[in-house]
């Protein structure tokens, strides 16, 4: 039983560090708002149950407990206020306003109150109040589930975590003196749970902020499929890079993948399933080519990349090389809009790619004919055994680009 519970407390422990290292990436990332909020919570939840366990180097029994009791009120305050937030309660500044200081009000009665106490009673009152702030919780909760907000479920779980691990710790802390193996395990459970809902809650909200910023960043030009430059924005892309090759020039590496047989997909299982392998192509490219290569949707069936000062052919070859072996691997598609059933790809769909390949020299080549010529290649390649064309400037001829051999180089 105790290396059960010591493994459920390590749960919840290194839970909270996986959400200081989210908090870490989302500040990277400017977004310092909800990095703030992140580390805030983990933090506070984590130095709360380090308290509640016994881990203050406190030995006065006696101050251990006031120093509980306000540690209890402080942070169900703050909690609560938090959850409000999350969940949109207090949209409006002026409602901000008025719960967090009906929440400091609350929390100052509570620890004006517990000083008349003794000790244990200040801490069962602390945890009393935090208790009820989290039923008060639950009830809004359960409210905004009913009137079919998207995670209102998912909070109604998480707040009745917060409350079976906050009566947890007060029962820890008020009989240390029992045998709690039990109570450990029921309050660490419901600890890690609490954790693993805020993460939930978390990443969801980063997820947005960045489709968000991308969205603000390319405007009219964000094609929500892909989650990249439109067809559109891309041609704008190409014409602002050969505006400024023709000012600085400096060799450019134009890559173009068609995807074959997207028009035998759609025929067989509808639009949706070409969605759905677009969007996992997509996210496939976003993952694995380099920052430094710029990247967007092209025509109905392919993707564009390009490669400033691409002085070494070497790159763009294994830039071909790997994208083609990535996007090649089988797909599991969604043919079904049903939101019940999109988690599970019900179709195994593998795409013929085809990749066309070339690096410009010459500032006096239009953008538009560098792409339109990689175009033409990258559909050549689809008969070609390594699926790659490229155009070889010292014969001035379109060839296919071996796979080389296991070690060796490009």
């Amino acid at each position: 039983m105790e290396k059960l519970i010591v493994g459920l407390w390590g749960c919840f422990f290194g839970a909270t560090v996986v959400i200081l290292a989210g908090a870490a990436a989302a500040f990277h990332r400017s977004l310092r708002r909800i990095a703030r909020n992140a580390a805030l919570t983990a933090l506070a939840s984590a130095f709360f149950a380090a308290s509640f366990l016994g881990g203050l180097p406190i030995s006065n029994e006696n101050t251990a407990a006031r120093f509980l009791a306000h540690l209890a009120t402080l942070v169900s305050g703050l909690l609560t206020y938090q959850l409000f937030v999350t969940l949109g309660s207090l949209k409006s500044l002026s409602l901000r306003r008025r719960a967090s200081r009906a929440l400091l009000g609350l929390c100052v009665l509570i620890l004006a109150l517990g000083w008349q106490l003794m000790p244990l009673q200040f801490l069962a009152l602390s945890v009393c109040m935090g208790c009820l702030l989290a039923v008060i919780a639950l009830a809004t909760c359960l409210r905004s589930a009913l009137r079919g907000e998207r995670l209102a479920w998912v909070a109604v779980f998480s707040v009745f975590c917060i409350l079976v691990a906050l009566a947890g710790f007060g029962w820890i802390a008020l009989h240390r003196a029992e045998n709690l193996q039990e109570v450990h395990v029921v309050t660490a459970l419901a600890a890690t749970f609490y954790v693993a809902t805020l993460a939930y809650f978390l990443w969801t909200r980063y997820a947005y902020l960045i489709e968000l910023h991308d969205v603000m960043a390319h405007g009219p030009g964000y094609d929500p499929v892909t989650r990249m430059r439109s067809n559109a924005e891309t041609s704008e892309l190409v014409a602002d890079i050969f505006r400024q090759f023709r000012e600085k020039p400096e060799p450019i590496g134009v890559l173009v993948l068609t995807i074959a047989n997207l028009y035998a997909l759609e025929k067989l299982h509808g639009s949706a399933a070409v969605n759905s392998a677009f969007f996992v192509c997509a996210g496939r490219l976003r993952r694995w080519v380099p920052a430094h290569v710029e990247t967007g949707r092209l025509g109905k069936d392919g993707f564009l990349l390009i490669m400033r000062n691409c002085t070494d052919p070497r790159r763009l070859k294994e830039l071909a090389r790997s994208v083609e072996s990535r996007l090649r691997r089988s797909v599991a598609l969604n043919t079904n809009l049903d939101a019940r059933r999109l988690e599970t790809g019900n179709t195994v769909w593998v795409g013929e790619i085809g990749v066309g390949a070339m690096i410009v020299s010459n500032p006096a080549v239009r953008g538009s004919s560098a792409v339109s010529m990689s175009r033409g290649m990258s559909r050549t390649a689809i008969s070609y055994a390594s699926r790659i064309a490229w155009f070889d400037d010292a014969s001035n001829t379109i060839v296919e680009l071996p796979v080389p051999a296991s070690g060796a180089g490009a």
